[in-house]
């Protein structure tokens, strides 16, 4: 069987993100995930390391690399249209579901079950989930902060409700991220070093 499960995949590449805002680099799908998959591994690890918790790293970077893989199929609905309200959130949360459910049928029957497990919320990974959404968020919030840092101010009022939501999730993980890692996003390479 020839299947283009992979070949989806990978155009993530081809699906910008913030399109109702001024971009002064444009962010795509792909660039979105790695960089939510890298932060998830680091607050599963703070968490291991800092708060004595016992959550899988692997784990969650593997969730977090295809978490919005259903957008491959449904675009980047904008979040004010995403959670406009109750029914709105339902039912996208259908078609998103519903995209995940067509790109695991592109697989060969003998590796769906695997990527079922990574696409669908089992209960085993409960715990990781508010971690990933952290960690979708922390993304957000640094591409908030690099438009302005380029001059751009669309990002300003995105930049401010993207840290309360951050904070409103009262995450002690969060916290340390964003007090040990986030001012570093303030830096030219120069200061970083």
């Amino acid at each position: 069987m020839n299947s283009s499960f992979f070949a989806m995949l990978f155009r993530m590449k081809y699906i910008d993100r913030w399109a109702l805002m001024r971009n002064t680099r444009s962010e795509n799908l792909s660039e979105h995930s790695l960089e939510t998959a890298m932060i998830a591994h680091a607050l599963s690890i703070i968490r291991n390391k800092r708060f004595g918790g016992n959550v899988n790293p692997d784990r969650a970077t593997t969730l977090a690399l295809f978490h919005d893989c259903s957008e491959i199929i449904t675009g980047d609905l904008p979040t004010p249209i995403k959670y406009h309200n109750e029914q709105m959130k339902l039912e996208y949360k259908k078609i998103e579901c519903e995209a995940n459910k067509r790109l695991i049928s592109l697989l060969p029957d003998d590796l769906k079950e695997e990527y079922s497990s990574i696409f669908n919320k089992c209960e085993d990974d409960l715990e990781l989930w508010p971690l990933i959404k952290a960690a979708d968020k922390l993304t957000a919030l640094i591409k908030c902060i690099e438009e302005r840092n380029m001059g751009n101010k669309e990002f300003i009022s995105a930049e401010k409700s993207s840290l309360k939501a951050l904070k409103d999730m009262n995450i002690p993980e969060v916290d340390v991220f964003i007090e040990e890692f986030l001012p570093a996003f303030e830096l030219t390479i120069d200061e970083q070093a």
